[in-house]
């Protein structure tokens, strides 16, 4: 038989902590297969949340520590004393062997920062890149990256574009993903140095997926492309541009429906679309985003998250440590790697920019 998948948790990280962390892992466990679970945590509270549901307890090895990672704990705090942490103690066990991948719901530059000094980058990337996994009209987007990289020249965004397809193959099950640049217009001579410069090393250059050139914003809903790759900045501010914008269409749809003596009747009649139409919009449903580069797997959930949105984290995590998407990785970026030696100008760009 072989070895169970063994997931390792930060079960003190995000908003709830072990309330919402065990209930998530009872439905985590219906996708999962053979699987086991260790929880770091405050050991009582574990014990006490796993009381109240004995078909996951079995499971679980609780590994005490009372010490916690602040959400607002700056990431070279974090690094300097986080050792012993939830959080920690979560990335530590994969980087032992003892589980497949980690997943926590704490702060976010604290946990890049632990996994990065843990487990170490793969080949000669520099930061790991945080993916969001977006619904769209024909399934669900990967964008990447969406806030651990600020800036990012021209051969980042390619290791983003490689990471980013090997990502939606093993997650997502796309058996060619086709990946597109974000920019201000699909015209080739549009856009800065640096997506420029992606540009043609995406094109010169044969990668396992298939490549579509420059895609606008609006392409994110969409869903033209399966993986969406930007800089940092500009992923994270389309990401809680979407967030917000989800949320307001809720509340006046919301609000529209209860409005007036027949607008009840209505929404009687649709509830059955309308209740779609809230999953499809649920962030709970897409939670998780791993941080693509590590040698090792994390998935970052968000630190809000109900039982429901832990859960997908969870999966993902599974689905992830069953995959070979890092392999697949490895032999793209090798392909990056032999370009650039091979080029008598390295990986370069042009200098004009057409906004």
């Amino acid at each position: 038989m072989p070895d169970p998948l063994v997931l390792s948790i930060d079960a003190m990280g995000g908003d709830h902590g072990p309330t919402v962390v065990v209930p998530a892992l009872v439905r985590a466990r219906k996708f999962l297969g053979d699987v086991r679970f260790l929880l770091h945590g405050e050991e009582a509270a574990l014990r006490t949340a796993l009381g109240r549901t004995p078909a996951i307890a079995s499971l679980c090895d609780v590994r005490h520590t009372d010490k916690v990672i602040a959400g607002d704990a700056k990431p070279a705090h974090a690094m300097r004393r986080g050792a012993g942490s939830s959080m920690w103690n979560a990335v530590e066990s994969v980087k032992a062997g003892e589980a497949q991948a980690a997943v926590s719901a704490g702060n976010t530059g604290a946990l890049m920062a632990i996994s990065r000094l843990l487990l170490r980058m793969t080949a000669d990337l520099e930061r790991p890149a945080l993916v969001a996994n977006w619904p769209t009209s024909r399934g669900v987007t990967a964008v990447l990256d969406v806030g651990a990289n600020i800036v990012c020249d021209a051969e980042r965004l390619v290791e983003f574009a490689i990471m980013g397809a090997a990502y939606h193959h093993a997650v997502h099950g796309s058996r060619r993903p086709t990946v597109g640049l974000l920019n201000v217009g699909t015209e080739t001579e549009k856009g800065h140095d640096d997506v420029r410069g992606a540009d043609h090393l995406l094109r010169d250059h044969h990668f396992d997926f298939d490549y579509r050139g420059f895609v606008e914003g609006d392409d994110i809903a969409k869903g033209s492309v399966d993986v969406i790759v930007t800089d940092g900045f500009t992923g994270n501010v389309a990401l809680k541009t979407a967030e917000g914008l989800a949320r307001f269409f809720r509340n006046e749809v919301r609000g529209a429906l209860s409005r007036g003596v027949l607008a009840p009747i209505g929404a009687f009649i649709a509830q059955r679309s309308l209740k779609k139409m809230r999953e499809r919009l649920d962030p709970s449903t897409v939670n998780g985003g791993p941080f693509l580069g590590l040698k090792g797997i994390v998935v970052k959930s968000h630190g809000g998250a109900d039982a429901r949105g832990f859960a997908a984290a969870v999966r993902l995590a599974g689905d992830l440590a069953n995959s070979d998407f890092a392999a697949e990785i490895d032999r793209n970026l090798n392909r990056l790697t032999t370009a650039a030696a091979a080029s008598p100008d390295g990986l370069g760009t042009e200098e004009s920019t057409v906004v």
